[in-house]
């Protein structure tokens, strides 16, 4: 008897994690390639990475987006540049949350850009705080498979919060760059 208690217990917790819920987000993961440009020291580089999030009710959610461009300050040197950013995204599904259909999209947010180079002076490697502006376009070919491109902007802020006044100042720094980047997306 106990036995069958058990195994009662068991089938119900089981269906309570294996239920389908009903969908109060959408979420999504899109790795891809691209292209940066715009700027002299990073124009024509190639990079690629990943984004994934979700959207709450189809309309506003949450990114995190990771891309890596290899000898982006040319190839005289090995160096790279690596950016993490957490966005807000703003979409409007046209045709709806499932099934074929289209959302073009807003995103923007805060995050790291690294970068990295092997020189005569040994390795140099800055860690700055930076943000990304951009919009673009998820299209999908059926409920759970589709196409993203999009369009960023990504500049580095820098600080002198090192130096020893009491009024820190943060102004633009002298990395920035667009990257058009295509891929697939998964939702």
């Amino acid at each position: 008897m106990k036995y069958t208690i058990r195994a009662v217990v068991v089938a119900a917790a089981a269906l309570l994690v294996w239920a389908p819920a009903a969908a109060s987000a959408e979420g999504f993961f899109s790795p891809f390639i691209g292209v940066n440009a715009a700027n002299q020291p990073v124009e024509g580089d190639t990079n690629f990475g990943f984004s994934a999030g979700y959207m709450g009710a189809g309309v506003i959610g949450g990114e995190f987006d990771f891309g890596y461009a290899p000898d982006v300050f040319g190839e005289s040197v090995s160096n790279y540049a690596l950016t993490t950013m957490g966005n807000l995204i703003v979409g409007i599904p046209v045709g709806g949350t499932a099934g074929p259909g289209v959302r073009p999209y807003l995103t923007g947010g805060l995050g790291l850009i690294h970068t990295g180079a092997d020189s005569a002076f040994g390795d140099q490697t800055t860690n700055d705080l930076g943000f990304n502006l951009g919009a673009g376009l998820m299209g999908f070919f059926s409920d759970h498979f589709g196409l993203r491109g999009d369009a960023r902007y990504f500049r580095n802020v820098t600080s002198d919060l090192r130096d020893s006044d009491l009024d820190p100042e943060f102004r633009l720094g002298n990395l920035d760059f667009w990257r058009a980047s295509i891929g697939i997306v998964i939702r």
